[in-house]
């Protein structure tokens, strides 16, 4: 089997349930930036040995999300997919409240960097944010499941607290081999 089909070779390319839309439709926007996401939580993933099951959760998440925003309003297929719900939301804010409970009080701004594994997690809460962004543009036009925008939103929170956790957790926590 050709990976490539020519199909969008004329800039446009087809949703899930086949509707063609050009490249620079909203919603290719907002499922590839949240592929672009997951890509980066990969690229975190590999590059520690901690949180293994809160990076899979999450990119598990952002695979329904990408498939939600990537179909039609009516479709029926639509309807079939796995959905998000308040509790993925809630799986967040846990694992948020886990990691504060951890760190000291917050008394000032925070500069990205200070060490690989939190500038990796600066770079997914950004990656996260645009994700937020377009899926929010693309709630002017589409249906968008308002969980998804909830889940970005705290999704961003959470790779800011873990940034924080990597560094103050430094000495013990180096990355693997990169």
């Amino acid at each position: 089997m050709k990976i490539y089909t020519k199909t969008g070779d004329n800039g446009t390319t087809s949703l899930v349930n086949g509707t063609r839309v050009g490249k620079d439709d909203v919603r290719l926007e907002a499922y590839g930036t949240i592929d672009e996401l997951s890509a980066f939580v990969a690229v975190l993933m590999d590059s520690t040995e901690h949180f293994q099951e809160q990076f899979a959760e999450i990119q598990k998440k952002l695979m329904v999300m990408e498939c939600l925003l990537a179909t039609d309003d009516g479709c029926e297929l639509r309807k079939q997919l796995p959905q998000m719900t308040g509790a993925d939301v809630e799986y967040l804010e846990r694992n948020i409240d886990a990691m504060n409970a951890e760190l000291p009080p917050l008394n000032s701004l925070v500069v990205p960097g200070g060490n690989i594994l939190a500038s990796r997690c600066h770079v997914c809460r950004t990656v996260c944010r645009r994700a937020e962004r377009a899926a929010v543009r693309m709630s002017r036009d589409y249906k968008v499941n308002e969980v998804v925008l909830r889940y970005l939103n705290r999704l961003s929170d959470f790779f800011f607290v873990m940034s924080r956790t990597f560094i103050e957790n430094d000495r013990r926590w180096q990355p693997e081999e990169c």
